[in-house]
Formats: structure tokens, C-alpha cells, sequence
């Protein structure tokens, strides 16, 4: 039960930070680079929040996985 609260919280945060990324996408046409974009989002904390995510999804999925086997 607590895999599937840490997989909800995963996608939670893989949803927040892949907006964020979505968002900050919109500074390219204003001039940015795809260098400048990724210096940009290096700064951001909320940018994390999309690898944190997929962290905390994918072990919980490995874990749910390994318990539904036995």
C-alpha cells in the first residue's frame, strides 16, 4: 500500500516538474538558446521535481512488481 502512495506522489511530482519544463520552453522563441534553455533550467528547483518523480515512480513500480510475484 505504501509503494502505490510513493508512486502517486512520484507522478505528482513528475507532473509539476514537467510543466515547469513545458513552461519555461515558452523563453525559446523569445530569443533563447537550447543551451540557454538548459542553463535555465538547471537553476530551477522546480525542474527537479521531473527527475525526482521518475525516481520515486520507478522504484515504486520495481517494488510493486517484486510483490505482486510472490
Amino acid at each position: 500500500m505504501i509503494y502505490a502512495l510513493i508512486f502517486l506522489i512520484g507522478f505528482g511530482f513528475s507532473v509539476s516538474g514537467g510543466m515547469s519544463l513545458i513552461l519555461y520552453l515558452n523563453f525559446i522563441p523569445a530569443g533563447l538558446t537550447l543551451y540557454d534553455y538548459i542553463a535555465l533550467i538547471q537553476t530551477k528547483v522546480e525542474c527537479y521535481f521531473f527527475i525526482i518523480g521518475l525516481i520515486l515512480m520507478g522504484l515504486s513500480i520495481q517494488k510493486l512488481t517484486i510483490l505482486s510475484v510472490k
